[in-house]
């Protein structure tokens, strides 16, 4: 098994929503991680482009009747970048989780453009 990608987290907020969650939600969402890693072209069922945004895609998992989000953008191809997740409750995703990923996406770039 080849390691195409490697996953890092931007900031905390990714690391507090994990961590809230029931250690079987924690092992689905290793499972996803762990096709984002390995597999060529990842289904839409765990990773799908968020359309009307400047490359900011979602990681999508299902546990029993739960849907859980995790935003995330991609750097230099194989370097996913995790932003924040949550708990989605209705079919519509949340503006302010949208809106928020957007404002950590953009940190993250321009920290990057700091440090060069």
């Amino acid at each position: 098994m080849n390691v195409k990608r490697h996953i890092v987290f931007h900031k905390h907020y990714f690391m507090d929503f994990y961590l809230e969650q029931p250690e079987k939600v924690q092992k689905k969402i290793e499972y996803v991680f762990k096709i984002i890693r390995t597999v060529q072209n990842v289904p839409k069922r765990f990773l799908e482009y968020m359309e009307g945004t400047d490359g900011l895609y979602e990681i999508r998992i299902e546990f029993e009747s739960n849907i859980y989000r995790i935003f995330c953008c991609f750097d230099k191809d194989n370097l996913v970048v995790l932003f924040n997740g949550f708990q989605k409750k209705t079919q519509k995703t949340p503006k302010n989780e949208i809106d928020l990923a957007l404002k950590l996406k953009e940190e993250y770039l321009n920290s990057k453009k700091q440090r060069k």
